[in-house]
């Protein structure tokens, strides 16, 4: 069975511990974690802990019935698919030769980034979108020369009916 990539939401108890107990789950069954987000909510009293992995169909069924076994785990979703609205968002350190400046401003351009910082040999772009256009993004710059990534990981919700 072929693994496929998995983005689970989960409410949690903002309390100190369960990040850990959730990650430990994880470790503990030997499961990947390729990215991990964790905020509050409105309610400061529960946190948002979304998690993208990557497993066959049934690993996923096991993961998210230990999941749900967890005192701490309110709610836990699969936002793997169309119903939810998945973003990520990144920074990127670019070497902004005067050769490439026009290039790189024009690429921000297409891809609706934000140049947030401007040095004599760089720029850091701020981008959100899903991992398509990160990825798309990322393939343009990096003949110019990538310094410097950091990215958020996936974010999701689901979407709100019509």
């Amino acid at each position: 069975m072929k693994e496929e990539k998995h983005i689970m939401t989960m409410l949690v108890d903002n309390e100190p511990g369960v990040l850990s107990r959730v990650v430990g789950l994880f470790s503990g069954k030997g499961f990947n974690i390729e990215s991990l987000c964790v905020a509050p909510t409105m309610d400061v009293k529960v946190s948002r802990i979304t998690i993208v992995t990557k497993a066959n169909p049934p690993v996923i069924e096991q993961i998210e019935k230990q999941l749900r076994k967890l005192i701490n785990v309110i709610k836990l979703r699969d936002m793997t698919g169309p119903k939810a609205v998945k973003r990520e968002m990144a920074l990127i350190c670019v070497q902004a030769k005067p050769e490439h400046r026009a290039e790189i401003l024009r690429i921000v351009d297409i891809f609706r980034c934000k140049v947030i910082d401007v040095g004599l040999e760089h720029y850091i772009l701020e981008v959100t979108g899903d991992e398509g256009k990160l990825t798309a993004l990322l393939n343009l710059l990096r003949p110019m020369g990538i310094k410097k990534l950091a990215r958020s990981g996936a974010l999701a919700l689901y979407r709100e009916p019509k």
